[in-house]
């Protein structure tokens, strides 16, 4: 599967032609390289959101907004294609810092650069000529920037589209919380599991909010997958292994799981990398062997905890 050709087959067939229809900006850069604003300066949307969950996966996967859940609306996702729209395409590996620009890249062209530790072991790493990149950030790279980004993915900056939204956007808001397989099968990999056995998966987390501030959405999104995240993995593998690791995978495993994310976030002094890794994955999870045909399931949805959060009525 090129994730690269798949992105931009769906960028092409069912993004481009209906974009301002979605409330979404194109911008050409002077040096070439293409920005698709969802949600940074544009207005986005609910439409604008679900396209860029879509394209966060590399167009691998199904997502959309159902009715249910603590708000009432639920981020439904489903791949039949796990590894690479989640883990080589979604998982935010690469933090981009360049002079005084920073922002977090997810999208399929972190496997075209390289050099994530996660793609390495998994053997996902995977040249393009053309991609496409998203940001989780409010201001639009400079044209240096965006050269400088390009050139670190290993492509002309006319083979790079940039998707971007902040997180207090509709569109961010839902292309974050629409990452509960993601967030599941990135723990899955930390606690030893070969992620090249799960063959399909399927999640959903309750829309949060929109928050006015991305400090303020940054704690929603997160709480929204930690405590009212579902997911369901299909998987060939040993149910000995499967039994001993599924406590592991909720996030009621963690020592820092029990309060809003945005108090846990303060009391580490706002640096992420003292938070317990293990805490980010979602609520509730379920394994289907198919070897054996036995499931596996851990964790517990805490609507209490996403209502104290959300400040809900």
């Amino acid at each position: 599967m090129n994730i690269h050709d798949s992105a931009i087959h769906y960028l092409q067939k069912h993004l481009l032609p209906s974009f301002k229809a979605m409330n979404v900006d194109l911008h050409l850069t002077g040096c070439g390289l293409r920005i698709l604003d969802f949600g940074s300066q544009a207005q986005g949307g609910l439409r604008a959101g679900i396209a860029l969950s879509k394209l966060c996966m590399a167009g691998l996967s199904e997502v959309s907004l159902t009715v249910g859940g603590v708000t009432g609306q639920v981020v439904q996702v489903s791949t039949d294609h796990p590894l690479e729209a989640c883990i080589a395409s979604q998982y935010a590996g690469w933090p981009i810092s360049i002079n005084e620009y920073f922002a977090m890249g997810s999208g399929p062209f972190r496997a075209a650069r390289g050099k994530e530790k996660v793609l390495e072991e998994l053997e996902l790493v995977t040249p393009a000529t053309r991609t496409v990149g998203v940001l989780e950030v409010k201001d639009f790279p400079t044209e240096y920037v965006a050269t400088r980004i390009a050139e670190e993915a290993g492509l002309a900056p006319e083979g790079l589209y940039l998707a971007t939204a902040r997180t207090s956007s509709i569109a961010g808001s839902m292309q974050v919380v629409a990452r509960s397989i993601e967030t599941c099968m990135h723990k899955m990999h930390e606690l030893g599991f070969d992620l090249r056995q799960v063959v399909s998966g399927c999640g959903s987390a309750p829309m949060p909010p929109i928050a006015s501030k991305d400090l303020q959405a940054m704690g929603w999104t997160n709480d929204a997958i930690l405590y009212g995240g579902r997911v369901t993995l299909w998987c060939r593998a040993e149910d000995d292994e499967l039994a001993e690791l599924i406590a592991r995978i909720p996030s009621n495993s963690s020592a820092d799981y029990g309060r809003p994310f945005i108090e846990i976030f303060e009391d580490y002094e706002r640096d992420f990398y003292k938070i317990d890794p293990l805490l980010f994955s979602p609520a509730e999870v379920t394994v289907h062997n198919l070897n054996s045909g036995r499931i596996f399931r851990s964790g517990e949805v805490r609507e209490d905890i996403l209502r104290s959060s959300f400040q809900w009525p």
